[in-house]
Parts: C-alpha cells; sequence; structure tokens
C-alpha cells in the first residue's frame, strides 16, 4: 500500500527521527560497554603488575639470578592461571618461564614488552591479535635494580574472547530492544495515526458533501479533543449554512412575491386601459396604480442595490451636517396617511431641538423608512406605533415603539442577519433591518432591538451629534501625538 500524506510525512519526520536517536544511543551505549569491559581488563592486569612491583621491591632488584628464582616462585604459586597466562623474561630478554608450562611461541607479537623495557616507568600494554588471530590484551612489567640495571620482566596476558563474547551478547541485547522499541512505536502510532487520519477523512467526505450542497449530513464525533471539537465546528457549520440557505430561498420567494404583486397589478390595469371605453376616473385610478406600483417595485429595486453595495462593501456616504428632527419628521409625515387607513395610531412626540449630526440625509431617512414600516407591518389594527427623540451624553436617541405581535426570544438574536424573517406570512425581504443596521454602524452609531412576544417591540436608533464626534476625533488625535512623542522619546 503506497503511503502518503500525513503517514508518509510522520514516517519521514517522527519515525525517522526515533530511528536515528536509537541507533545513536546504542551505538553509544556498546562503545561505553565495550570500553568499559576492555579497561576493567587492562587496570585488573595494572593492578596485578603493581602488586608485582611491592612483591620484588626487597629481593627481586638484587640480581638477575635472585629475580629469576623469585619469578619462578610467583608463577608457580599464581592463582589466577586459569584466566590470564605469565610470562617471565630473564635479563637477556628470553622467557624462562610461563604459567601454561609450554615453551612460548618466539614468532608471537609482543609489542608491549619492547615498549616497557624502553619506557622510564618500567609498564606497557598492548591490545591486538596473536598469530592464530586471538585477540587478546598483554601488559609487561619491567623489573630494575637499585643500579637501574634489567634484571627482567613478567607479562600478563588475557584472552578477550569470552570478553567478546559478553560485548556482542549485550551489544545484541541493546539492538533488539531498540527493535522491540522501534516496533511498539510503529504499532503505537499506527493506532494513532489512524485515530486521526480516519476522523480526518470522514471530515473531507462529509465537508465535500456540504459543499455539494448537502447541509444536513453530520459528522459523527467520537472523541472530545480537538479533532470532536472540529467536528462540532463542521457540524455547526452545516447547521448555518442550512438556515442561510432556508433564509436565501425564503429571501427570494419573498422578493418574488414583492415583485410579483405590483407587476400584476400593473399588468391588470395596463390591459384594462389598453381595451378602452374606460370613463376618466377609472383611466385616473389606474394611472394611479400603475404609478404606485412602479414607485414600489423602484423602492424594492433599490433596497436590492444598497444591500448588494452593502454585501461588497460598496456603500457610501455623502455626509453633511444635517437636522435630523427634519428627517425624522418627514419619515412620520410619510406614514401618517398609512396609518389612517390601516386604522392605527401612529404617534410622534417632537422635541423642541436637538443637536446637529454628521450624516447622510437619504440613508438616515431610509432607515426611519425602514424602522416605520416594519412597526406599522407587525401592528394589529388598532394598534400604536410611538416615535420619540431626545439628546443625552452627547448622542440622539430615537425610540419606535409599537404594541404589535412581538419578536419571539429565540428569534432576537438573529432579526438583524440578511434574509432573516422571524414572521414568513408578513411581506417583506427580511433586509431592511440589516441594512438599516449597516448604515447605522457607518454613522459611528448603532442600532438595539428590545422585543417580547405578544407585548411589542422597541427600536433604539443611536447616533452621536457633530460636536462628540469633533470631541472624539479631537481626543483621539492628541492620544496619538503623545504615544508619538513617547515613541520617538
Amino acid at each position: 500500500m503506497k503511503i502518503i500524506g500525513i503517514t508518509r510525512r510522520w514516517l519521514l519526520n517522527s519515525l525517522g527521527i526515533i530511528l536515528f536517536i536509537l541507533i545513536t544511543l546504542i551505538l553509544t551505549l556498546s562503545f561505553a560497554v565495550h570500553g568499559y569491559v576492555y579497561n576493567g581488563i587492562q587496570t585488573a592486569l595494572s593492578s596485578r603488575s603493581d602488586e608485582l612491583t611491592n612483591m620484588f621491591a626487597g629481593y627481586g632488584r638484587k640480581s638477575p639470578e635472585e629475580f629469576s628464582t623469585a619469578a619462578r616462585n610467583y608463577v608457580e604459586n599464581f592463582p589466577n592461571k586459569e584466566s590470564m597466562e605469565l610470562m617471565v623474561f630473564n635479563s637477556n630478554g628470553k622467557v624462562i618461564i610461563t604459567s601454561i608450562g609450554f615453551a612460548p611461541d618466539e614468532s608471537q607479537p609482543m609489542p608491549d614488552y619492547a615498549r616497557a623495557h624502553n619506557s622510564k616507568t618500567g609498564y606497557a600494554s598492548w591490545t591486538g591479535r596473536l598469530t592464530s588471530g586471538e585477540k587478546v590484551i598483554a601488559v609487561t612489567r619491567v623489573m630494575r635494580n637499585d643500579q637501574d640495571k634489567f634484571v627482567g620482566a613478567i607479562r600478563y596476558v588475557v584472552s578477550l574472547q569470552e570478553a567478546d563474547k559478553q560485548i556482542l551478547l549485550i551489544i545484541s541485547a541493546l539492538t533488539l530492544a531498540g527493535l522491540v522499541i522501534i516496533l511498539f512505536i510503529i504499532i503505537s502510532s499506527c493506532y494513532f495515526m489512524k485515530s486521526i487520519i480516519t476522523p480526518i477523512k470522514q471530515i473531507g467526505s462529509t465537508a465535500k458533501r456540504i459543499a455539494q450542497g448537502d447541509f444536513n449530513v453530520r459528522i459523527q464525533k467520537t472523541n472530545d479533543d480537538e479533532i470532536g471539537h472540529l467536528c462540532d465546528t463542521i457540524n455547526d457549520m452545516a447547521d448555518e449554512l442550512g438556515a442561510s440557505e432556508k433564509m436565501k430561498n425564503d429571501f427570494i420567494s419573498s422578493v418574488s412575491h414583492e415583485l410579483r404583486t405590483p407587476l400584476t397589478a400593473i399588468k391588470g390595469w395596463a390591459e384594462t386601459m389598453q381595451a378602452g371605453g374606460n370613463d376618466k376616473e377609472t383611466l385616473d385610478r389606474g394611472m394611479g396604480i400603475i404609478i404606485h406600483e412602479t414607485e414600489r417595485l423602484s423602492g424594492i429595486v433599490e433596497e436590492l442595490l444598497d444591500f448588494s453595495r452593502m454585501q461588497s462593501g460598496r456603500m457610501t456616504l455623502t455626509m453633511d451636517k444635517i437636522d435630523i428632527l427634519a428627517e425624522l419628521g418627514e419619515a412620520v409625515y410619510m406614514f401618517s396617511e398609512r396609518a389612517k387607513t390601516e386604522n392605527k395610531y401612529l404617534l410622534y412626540e417632537e422635541p423642541g431641538m436637538l443637536s446637529p449630526v454628521l450624516g447622510d440625509i437619504n440613508r438616515l431617512r431610509q432607515v426611519f423608512v425602514n424602522i416605520i414600516d416594519n412597526a406599522l407591518k407587525y401592528t394589529n389594527e388598532g394598534g400604536t406605533v410611538n416615535i420619540t427623540a431626545s439628546e443625552a451624553e452627547g448622542y440622539i436617541r430615537v425610540i419606535i415603539s409599537d404594541n404589535g405581535c412581538g419578536i419571539p426570544a429565540e428569534h432576537l438574536p438573529k432579526i438583524k442577519k440578511k434574509f432573516y424573517k422571524a414572521n414568513q406570512t408578513v411581506r417583506g425581504s427580511g433586509i431592511g433591518l440589516a441594512l438599516a443596521d449597516e448604515i447605522m454602524t457607518l454613522h459611528s452609531g448603532r442600532l438595539d432591538i428590545e422585543s417580547h412576544e405578544n407585548i411589542g417591540t422597541a427600536v433604539t436608533i443611536i447616533i452621536p451629534t457633530l460636536q462628540r464626534l469633533e470631541d472624539d476625533t479631537e481626543q483621539e488625535t492628541e492620544v496619538n501625538e503623545e504615544r508619538n512623542t513617547k515613541d520617538n522619546g
């Protein structure tokens, strides 16, 4: 099976590093064990040779003959003949006795003897192979008399065959342990990678189905970890996309209905007028309806264009110093006749004077129109819409409240979202509040909504006065200048 993706990267990175560390560790421990064993043997031989020096300190240095006699006795009574070989050299450099009882092989290399003979300390060691191929460690101790004349030497030789076997056994055990560790890591990592890759594949498959428009598909969450949180996030995303898709479809349906109603009226009256035989009153009424429905169509199209500009960030404002009371009063006047026709009460408490604001006349009027229109739409016959305006702490607050059907608590947090309509039975596209909220944000203000089902709704439009904006701008400039001064200082 071809290994790709996350598994391949893990094998190349993590497992590669672990393998390198284990190999380095095994090699280091192997060298350490090798050095420890060899140094231990050499230390033991060195201790034996030091013991020999103390033993021959009193009498072995008097003459070569006395040394030879003492050395023979030492070799014959040596307790470790089984583990090491002793060789005694006389003053002429000839081997006169060995612990194994056989004549020595003169062809064997003995570089330690030559180095010890030439050394001021009279001691030398050698690790190497005999002519038979056997690996040994040899230590030679040279004896001199009080006149510093060479009287003889004793050489210790230990075979490394058993030591090498022990070292090889230890290295094999370390290697086996390393292989077991690697195998364990591979097995555990494969299980771990499977626990990651399988959910990721499911997530990818589910995301693909969501991208294709299936918003009902969900990912089964198995663990409460990062993968589980990702599953929850994608499931939430599917919920949001599903809700958005539904709102979009409802929006298209609402807009289609909103467009079809005036078009039907226009078409009907146009056909009636085209048929002829109508009196002047009928013609005037028909033309009035056509003009009214045309204006209604124009308003719907303009609202859609504004929403498109808002979505693309291309909505621009023509800011100027304006009297917000005049615009609010004009918006109220626009709906006065409608309120009477629908047998509803539109009450406006106009204050004496409000400070001027910096804003776009048409956009602010659009906000007032949208909110008042909504209030009348959702107020039953005989209901009341109250409009008040006040100023406090540099902000102007316009409150438009009604005693209509209200907004259910579960719909209130989403009411300013695009396409969202809490009541699908009432005409409207569902973008009016979203548009109004965006316009208020562009004016450095905000739009707050408070509502209780079957009690009513209150929409508060808050916008800073021109003086407040100037004060805030001046204060921000001073803060920036002070910060720049500190940075430059």
